[in-house]
C-alpha cells in the first residue's frame, strides 16, 4: 500500500515542506523562485528594535520551513539547493501536503494577519506576562480547552493552581 502511494506521487507535482537551516527561509525561497521552482513562504510583519530604533521586518510564519511544489523525482535536485536540509518525511517518505491546505493557507493569509504562537503542551515551562501573577513562572499541567491552561506555580516550596488564558503566557527560556 505504501509503495502504491509513492507511485501515485511520482507522476504529478505536490506540495512538500522543506526544512531549512536556521534563518535561511527567505534566501531559500528566493533561490527556488529564481530557478523556476514553485515555492511558498508565508510571512508576517513584526517590529524589532536595534540601536534604539524601531524597524518593521517580515519574518517567516513557520520558522525553518519553506513549502515547495515539485515532482517527487526532483527531490535530489531540490535537496541540493544551499540552505535546504531535508524534506519533512514520515516513515522515510516525503510527506505530501494537500494542495487544498496550501491554497487555504495562501487565501487566508491574503485576508487576515497571522503571527506565530508557541505550541503550548503539558510539561512546558511558561512565564505569566500579564495580570496579577505577571512574572511568575510555572509548568503546564494540562490544557483545558483551546485557550485555557492549568498551571502549577511553585512559591515558597508549595504549589498553587491557576486557570488562565494562553494569551497571558509566554514560553520561559
Amino acid at each position: 500500500m505504501q509503495t502504491l502511494d509513492v507511485i501515485k506521487n511520482i507522476d504529478r507535482s505536490h506540495w512538500y515542506a522543506a526544512y531549512t537551516l536556521p534563518r535561511h527561509e527567505k534566501a531559500v525561497a528566493d533561490r527556488l523562485v529564481q530557478q523556476n521552482v514553485q515555492s511558498y513562504l508565508p510571512l508576517y510583519s513584526a517590529v524589532r528594535c536595534w540601536n534604539h530604533r524601531r524597524f518593521e521586518v517580515e519574518l517567516p510564519l513557520f520558522p525553518g520551513y519553506v513549502f515547495v511544489k515539485m515532482l517527487l523525482t526532483d527531490r535530489v535536485r531540490i535537496l541540493s539547493r544551499p540552505g535546504i536540509v531535508r524534506l519533512v518525511s514520515f516513515n522515510g517518505n516525503p510527506a505530501v501536503l494537500p494542495d487544498e491546505e496550501i491554497e487555504r493557507l495562501q487565501s487566508s493569509l491574503a485576508i487576515w494577519k497571522a503571527q506565530p504562537y508557541p505550541f503550548l503542551t503539558a510539561g512546558k515551562q511558561i512565564r505569566i506576562k500579564s495580570g496579577p501573577f505577571a512574572g511568575l513562572e510555572g509548568r503546564i499541567l494540562r490544557r483545558k480547552g483551546k485557550v485555557r491552561l492549568l498551571v502549577t506555580l511553585e512559591l515558597i516550596q508549595s504549589a498553587m493552581l491557576l486557570e488562565l488564558d494562553a494569551a497571558e503566557t509566554q514560553l520561559a527560556c
